[in-house]
């Protein structure tokens, strides 16, 4: 098996900031795992602000299977971690072993990587105070309450975090924390 990675998702993940590294994971050599409260098919959406509107309209997205409960999981046998967008950080950010697991992967130095929403897990396990992040405008908030510092860029690195806005960075954002994922793999000899 390739080394495994984390992605991180709930009801309502946001199909392409969730799809986008999944494909990516594989072509570096990497085997792409999808963790979320419970083992089972998970509903993702689709995020776009239409012309005209001021909010983001959602819709129905494909479905995408967990690997493995958030629980289960054994931080030491992954390169690293991606904390997917959508609606669902926000109702998955309370979970105990999803906030074990991200503090886990910062304290060990792991690479890690936000996008959209995805900050809002980050900022609930208390690991932003003065990082530097990107992140979709209304979540500056989240992540500033919390101690860190929004950046309105596409790619933003700081320490071991790789983040961007929306899934329209990914082309800028995903290719760094691969590398970084190649650097820690090769410190694992995996």
């Amino acid at each position: 098996m390739n080394p495994p990675v984390l992605l991180i998702i709930g009801d309502a993940t946001e199909t392409v900031d969730t799809l986008y590294p999944f494909y990516r994971l594989i072509e570096a050599g990497y085997q792409p795992v999808v963790a979320a409260p419970e083992k089972r098919k998970y509903q993702m959406v689709l995020h776009e602000v239409k012309p005209g509107w001021t909010i983001t309209k959602e819709w129905e997205g494909y479905s995408i299977n967990a690997d493995i409960t958030f629980a289960d999981i054994k931080p030491e046998e992954y390169v690293g971690i991606f904390f997917s967008g959508g609606r669902a950080p926000e109702y998955i950010r309370e979970d105990a072993d999803l906030i074990r697991l991200t503090k886990w992967f910062w304290e060990n130095e792991k690479p890690c990587a936000s996008v959209c929403h995805g900050v809002e897990i980050p900022a609930r396990a208390d690991i932003v105070k003065g990082l530097r992040m990107a992140t979709v405008a209304k979540c500056k908030f989240d992540l500033e309450i919390c101690g860190g510092i929004y950046v309105n860029e596409p790619c933003v690195i700081d320490q071991h975090m790789y983040s961007g806005r929306t899934y329209h960075d990914s082309g800028h954002f995903i290719g760094p924390w691969i590398k970084a994922l190649d650097a820690e793999r090769a410190k694992m000899g995996v």
